[in-house]
């Protein structure tokens, strides 16, 4: 049997819910193998067929998506023909609620959702749109390998025509604070700390504040092309910018507000949005 290995075959963006973390974005390295017999022209796969179509699976079934434990202890599904609401709690009492279209959650029949869990909720559905000849697949997901500074988020873009628009995806991202054209270890380390785990939103989408068991929380609601998304989330686990959440302007943010703490120094900020990409502010 020959086997065929494609590593970082791709990114999966997305945002995830934790027991104990809530609604946390992250981003995922995607490295394949194949497995079977060679076909007549003496290969098992053309290359650019596979990434293209696994890619293409994959983005279907899970990129920009938010992904949820099926078999998770505190969950309520609503199923309705046009939208799906998930009613979910943390282990520490905190409650969200996520209303979106289908396409934009994918449920793990699991009990957690893993990198691992993640694997088998797809794997299937990857076999099924390769050649006969290739009878196996074996799959990794793996965060990348970040020596700095980095955090994670999630957010929503209302103006997105493709599927940045969904309310809770994510990343999970460097950061990187230069001061007088020096790495900036402190303002980077502070960026990744007040971040850590965080809801990136934009004030104009609030549509409600609330008191519940005690705490308070934002009501998110906009509508986009693929329909309406709303998220009900803890106050404390936003910030809100006056602007919309691209990564271009969460630079910018960055860059003004070390600014007015560093006036007299030169800062560039290089926010990474997921792997390998992202946008460079300088003021």
């Amino acid at each position: 049997m020959q086997a065929l290995f494609v590593d970082n075959l791709t990114v999966i963006d997305f945002a995830y819910f934790h027991l104990d973390r809530g609604i946390v974005g992250e981003s995922l390295i995607l490295d394949v193998e194949l497995f079977g017999e060679l076909n007549d022209e003496g290969m098992l796969f053309d290359f650019s067929f596979v990434k293209k179509r696994i890619k293409s699976c994959v983005d279907n079934l899970v990129d920009h998506k938010f992904l949820v434990a099926r078999q998770h202890p505190q969950i309520n599904l609503i199923n309705t023909p046009q939208q799906l609401t998930l009613e979910l709690k943390t282990n520490n009492g905190d409650r969200y609620t996520h209303i979106s279209p289908h396409q934009a959650v994918h449920l793990v029949d699991a009990k957690s959702v893993t990198p691992k869990n993640i694997i088998a909720s797809i794997k299937n559905e990857i076999l099924k749109i390769l050649p006969e000849n290739v009878t196996q697949i074996e799959l990794a997901l793996r965060p990348e390998n970040i020596s700095s500074e980095y955090y994670h988020y999630s957010h929503g873009l209302k103006k997105h025509f493709g599927d940045c628009q969904r309310i809770a995806h994510g990343h999970r991202s460097k950061i990187e604070v230069w001061k007088n054209s020096k790495l900036s270890s402190k303002w980077s380390s502070h960026i990744a700390s007040i971040w850590k785990d965080i809801y990136l939103a934009t004030e104009e989408d609030i549509i409600e504040e609330k008191e519940i068991d005690g705490k308070i929380y934002l009501v998110f609601q906009y509508h986009a092309n693929q329909g309406l998304f709303e998220l009900t989330i803890p106050k404390s686990r936003c910030f809100l910018l006056t602007t919309d959440t691209t990564v271009e302007l969460i630079a910018s943010y960055l860059a003004e507000y070390i600014k007015e703490k560093e006036p007299d120094s030169e800062i560039k900020i290089k926010a990474y949005e997921g792997v390998d990409k992202g946008a460079i502010v300088a003021v």
